[in-house]
């Protein structure tokens, strides 16, 4: 059996060890065990599984059956395809271990990154592609709009940088805008479906939020994802646990929260906030005051600009 195969075959018996119990082995340990054969893709093997008589005969009867089925080289789908099911959750362990195996895909950390395009969606999947043509990284089109990319993690370059790399680099090259939501590293390629659709939620969220940039990580939404998972009637109970005065007032005033949220973002600074608004510094305070206000909350101060915070994400999430 060629070393391919029998690589695929290891895979496939680690999946049936994990699933059944049934450890079976490709060399002989020479302790009490039963000896039978294997096929696989058209070649044979020999394997042996612990124990003898007709226990041990009855287990190597079901693992022959299940490696014999496995063989689906013939019915995978292509490398994009697969890949989209793998990011999708789609599959099992083994699935992925095939991919792994087929393609030489390391199982190494790494994180997944969802790009949208508003336009041309093949030529910006090309130019990631030459982006990353020295990597082991990988690039899919997961539809006429969206992009996923998974990155093996460098340590000299950060998830964000790496997504504000590839979304100035598409504008900059090609003309193409887009944004981009980043997960969170992974132990191993197994695990990339969880990272990806981190980078979904985080763009989903940021879309919410109206939040400014191109580039948003799932790190910086996890406190509007915590309370997106809570039951709608208890999220109403918080906000009237709240007592804001006049929320609807502050909250669909869209002047209003992009000063908020640029306060909240340069730290609470007054100076900063002024300049990146191009705003006068008492047209600011005014503002900041009306906010106080109008829901008794001083966001000049850390504890009332946490709650802010809060408040601003159940009122979006309620609506």
């Amino acid at each position: 059996m060629n070393g391919e195969n029998i690589a695929e075959l290891g895979k496939i018996l680690q999946d049936i060890r994990e699933k059944t119990g049934t450890d079976v082995r490709l060399s002989a340990t020479g302790g009490e065990e039963f000896k039978f054969e294997l096929e696989y893709c058209g070649e044979k093997a020999d394997a042996w599984i612990a124990g003898m008589g007709e226990n041990a005969e009855r287990a190597a009867r079901l693992v022959h059956y299940m490696v014999a089925n496995a063989d689906l080289k013939q019915l995978l789908p292509d490398k994009d395809d697969y890949l989209k099911n793998i990011l999708l959750g789609e599959g099992t362990s083994w699935y992925t271990y095939r991919f792994m195996t087929k393609y030489n895909v390391p199982n190494a950390p790494c994180y997944a990154l969802e790009l949208v395009t508003e336009r041309r969606i093949a030529e910006a999947i090309a130019h990631v592609e030459s982006c990353l043509a020295e990597s082991q990284d990988l690039v899919v089109g997961m539809d006429d709009s969206r992009l996923a990319v998974v990155k093996f993690s460098d340590e000299g370059q950060t998830p964000l940088e790496f997504g504000s790399f590839l979304v100035q680099s598409l504008y900059e090259e090609v003309g193409i805008k887009a944004s981009a939501g980043v997960g969170c590293e992974v132990k191993s390629f197994t695990e990339i479906a969880l990272s990806y659709n981190q980078a979904a939620t985080a763009l989903r969220m940021s879309g919410l939020l109206k939040s400014k940039g191109e580039v948003h990580t799932y790190r910086e939404y996890l406190l509007v994802k915590m309370l997106e998972d809570v039951p709608e009637g208890r999220l109403k109970e918080y906000m009237e646990q709240f007592h804001v005065r006049n929320a609807d007032e502050v909250f669909s005033d869209e002047e209003m929260i992009e000063t908020a949220e640029e306060f909240l973002e340069n730290s609470l600074n007054v100076s900063e906030t002024s300049r990146n608004l191009f705003m006068h510094r008492n047209t600011l305070m005014y503002r900041l005051d009306k906010i106080e206000r109008l829901t008794g909350l001083n966001i000049r101060k850390f504890s009332d600009a946490v709650t802010f915070r809060v408040i601003t994400i159940l009122y979006k999430l309620l609506q």
